[in-house]
């Protein structure tokens, strides 16, 4: 045995075993959507089929994936490697059988299996398969058959790219007994402006979420490789910005940067997020790491942090897989970097009847809406050795008025910045704080969301070369929405 597993087992006997006691209460468990292992594998295409090669784009082994996770707090993880050529087999074949053997080293972290699959005619999508005896076996059909990169063939089959083979995956993964969920990933990566949109454009996500209503359930509002800026001593490099590598487009010259860490689609309020939800749409964020190598790796410099080690989405779920999964298809998420917080507890009231984030209020059109805001910031360190503090707190508001008048939409000019709360507007319980305010009754549905930061910018700038992520630190809720009965 390695000194590594042998140093595994010994952690993984040593954490608490939490997740296996019965529980009613629900909690925020944080956790990582999009992680990537050595089994994200590179290809020698001078055989054939090509040869495929582990640890060319991503490093780490499951195993050490996990103990990382845990370390850093995560209560869950997601195994997201890339497809590639007949990579199906290598994933169903070998890596599988290494998460099972992760899921043994370390039992107290939830790790789903799925992987990011590139989504025909798209970019890369988040892609998690509902834990069951089966899952390895429903994840390679899906692989196989719906993967663009998974043909070896030269020339390449433009099939596996088109929007009609995007169009079969998303009726298949809708037809499942059990089903999965896909997000979107780094959905600007490849934008080649504000407001302008490469491989992921809005009239793609509508569709799909139109499509797989059940299974589409949303994006990476906060995207990883976000310690692309920091050298291996942490001291910062003055030559690349913050998050995602040079995708297609003119990624690579920054022409569409991420805002505090946040997607564009996501930070910019009244932006295409914003006009999703004022159609309606239950359509949530999450934040994860990407990892695929650790900035100060020694073996190969890399751009991302830990699992959980800045950004962390927190789910509202009882510590099972089926409820962990149930809380990112239906929105029980909130998404936050730095360790800025670590519980956000959003409420609407109204009529005796109240909702939480990702829920929905009915409420009369001459009621009043009650909004009740409590978040947690830990008086602890985070990772960077810092403690940081929560400056502000903003309440968010848009109507819902229905479809969209043009597929490509990227906006909701009625959401605002309603209202912005400072420490003198909240009461503190030790790290617990609370904020209440009142929204005026109207005829008209609408939601709310809430962000937070760590600074005082009134809205997050865009992401400069050189800066450091610690010191830019920002939270979004997902939305409760509002319905007049």
């Amino acid at each position: 045995m390695s000194r590594y597993l042998a140093w595994s087992l010994v952690v993984g006997a040593a954490l608490s075993t939490a997740l296996c006691a019965p529980t009613t209460d629900r909690a925020w468990l944080p956790g990582d959507s999009h992680i990537h292992s050595h089994w994200s594998a590179g290809a020698d295409r001078r055989r054939t089929p090509p040869t495929l090669i582990k640890g060319q784009d991503a490093l780490y082994s499951t195993p050490r994936n996990a103990v990382m996770a845990r370390q850093f707090g995560l209560r869950w993880m997601v195994t997201t490697d890339h497809g590639g050529p007949d990579h199906a087999k290598l994933n169903f074949v070998q890596a599988y059988r290494e998460l099972t053997l992760s899921r043994a080293l370390v039992p107290d972290l939830l790790q789903f299996y799925g992987m990011e699959l590139n989504m025909p005619g798209m970019d890369h999508h988040t892609l998690i398969i509902p834990n069951a005896d089966d899952e390895a076996t429903v994840l390679r059909e899906i692989e196989s058959r719906f993967d663009a990169n998974q043909d070896w063939q030269l020339p390449p089959d433009p099939g596996r790219r088109s929007a009609a083979a995007r169009r079969r995956a998303l009726a298949h993964l809708q037809s499942l007994e059990r089903l999965p969920v896909l997000f979107a990933n780094h959905p600007s990566r490849s934008a080649t402006g504000i407001g302008m949109y490469g491989l992921d454009e809005p009239w793609e996500i509508r569709e799909n979420n139109d499509l797989a209503s059940d299974v589409y359930r949303g994006m990476e509002g906060a995207p990883g490789h976000q310690a692309a800026t920091l050298s291996a001593d942490g001291s910062r490099r003055p030559d690349p910005p913050r998050g995602p590598p040079p995708g297609r487009g003119n990624y690579r010259n920054r022409a569409a940067p991420t805002f505090g860490g946040f997607d564009q689609m996501t930070a910019r309020v009244g932006g295409f997020w914003d006009s999703l939800l004022g159609e309606g749409r239950r359509f949530w964020i999450v934040a994860s790491s990407d990892s695929h190598v650790h900035y100060t790796d020694s073996v190969r410099r890399g751009s991302d942090f830990w699992p959980g080690e800045f950004h962390k989405t927190y789910v509202l779920a009882r510590p099972t897989y089926d409820d962990v999964l149930d809380g990112l298809r239906h929105g029980r998420v909130f998404a936050a970097a730095g360790g800025l917080v670590t519980t956000l507890d959003v409420s609407a009231a109204a009529g005796g009847r109240q909702a939480g984030v990702g829920g929905t209020l009915g409420a009369a059109a001459s009621d009043s809406v009650d909004v009740t805001i409590r978040f947690t910031d830990p008086e602890i360190e985070n990772a960077a050795g810092e403690d940081p503090t929560v400056r502000r707190v903003d309440l968010i508001v848009g109507e819902t008025r229905g479809p969209a008048s043009a597929p490509h939409r990227d906006w909701n000019w009625t959401t605002k910045v309603v209202a912005r709360f400072g420490p003198a507007d909240w009461t503190r319980d030790g790290d617990r704080y609370r904020v209440t305010t009142s929204l005026p009754a109207s005829d008209e549905a609408r939601y709310l969301r809430v962000r937070g930061t760590s600074t005082d910018a009134l809205e997050p700038a865009p992401d400069e070369p050189g800066e450091n992520p610690w010191h830019d630190l920002w939270f979004y809720s997902n939305p409760i929405f509002i319905e007049v009965e």
